[in-house]
């Protein structure tokens, strides 16, 4: 395993690219005022062209993060063509053709329930909320293949400590966006939306738990989950869920989208876990996109130094 501990993070900036229209045009067309911030020493500027709402933005001065993995990434076109995104169909395929005219403009993502400050984030102060880094992130599909990805984003834990949440506040439940009229294909999908997911806190305060706004240098994909979605690297990847749009603090267990559709198959935990088989396949092996020959799958995704201790005493075969 490659992860390196150290915590210290830098300030970071984003620049537009040059080619780009200039940013009071993309902020009137967002209805967004001032989207300038300062992060530390660094200074955010955020544009997109006026035309396509979130359409790719390169995003350069980055921190590199201290939990990247060394490993070889995946191209971008292996993640932004070989999707589960289940609101853009059901084929790999499927998300790259149909996510194009997806509308991402004036973004909020609703932070509500047990918290001292709940909020209605905007892009633009979301990320005001701590500097950019780049974290290159090894995962692992359910379905037994495998990707490296450099996401951009920070730690989910700069969010949930400005909201201040309660005593009662043992779990945080996510909602995807859905719209049947934007998204035809999910009604193909056999599952119910919007997409739901959750963490227990402590899972989500793990710095490893990413807020992510982009990938490859630049602002998200549709098909990857535009504008802001989540990243778990030590669990299966359908529970970074995407295109968020609420995060709900609360004190029972919420609902998850698999588990509530098989619960015999998709555990609410769904760390990577190589000793405990899906129904119809064996977890204990992988394959990269990109290589022919399988891996040995790592317990949690290799990332056991980071989370192993928030499952001490757990038995991980029950609770998958």
């Amino acid at each position: 395993m490659f992860i390196r501990k150290a915590p210290d993070l830098t300030c970071a900036d984003v620049t537009p690219k040059s080619v780009y229209l200039d940013r009071r045009e993309f902020l009137r067309a967002m209805g967004i005022v001032g989207a300038t911030a300062a992060a530390g020493k660094g200074l955010f500027e955020l544009a997109w062209p006026s035309k396509t709402a979130f359409a790719a933005t390169k995003l350069t001065g980055l921190a590199k993060s201290p939990f990247s993995t060394s490993e070889k990434q995946n191209t971008y076109e292996d993640v932004t063509h070989y999707n589960n995104f289940y609101e853009f169909g059901t084929d790999k395929s499927d998300p790259a053709k149909n996510s194009k005219n997806f509308n991402t403009s004036s973004w909020t993502v609703s932070v509500e329930g047990e918290v001292n400050k709940p909020h209605k984030f905007s892009m633009e102060e979301i990320l005001k909320i701590a500097p950019l880094e780049e974290r290159i992130y090894r995962h692992r599909c359910v379905e037994a293949w495998s990707i490296v990805v450099p996401w951009i984003g920070f730690s989910f834990s700069n969010l949930v400590k400005l909201v201040e949440p309660t005593p009662k506040a043992q779990f945080v439940a996510f909602q995807s966006y859905f719209d049947a009229r934007q998204m035809p294909q999910a009604k193909y999908a056999g599952i119910d939306f919007p997409y739901v997911e959750g963490l227990r806190m402590d899972e989500a305060m793990n710095p490893l738990a990413l807020l992510g706004v982009g990938m490859y240098g630049e602002t998200l994909p549709n098909q990857d989950g535009a504008p802001v979605r989540m990243v778990l690297p030590w669990k299966y990847g359908f529970k970074s869920v995407k295109s968020l749009v609420k995060i709900k603090f609360q004190e029972k267990m919420p609902p998850t989208t698999w588990n509530r559709l098989a619960s015999n198959e998709y555990g609410f935990y769904a760390n990577v876990n190589p000793t405990v088989d899906h129904p119809r396949w064996s977890q204990a092996k992988e394959r990269r996109l990109g290589e022919v020959f399988k891996r040995t799958t790592l317990m949690f995704n290799g990332y056991g130094d980071q989370v192993a201790g928030m499952y001490s005493g757990m038995d991980l075969k029950k609770n998958y």
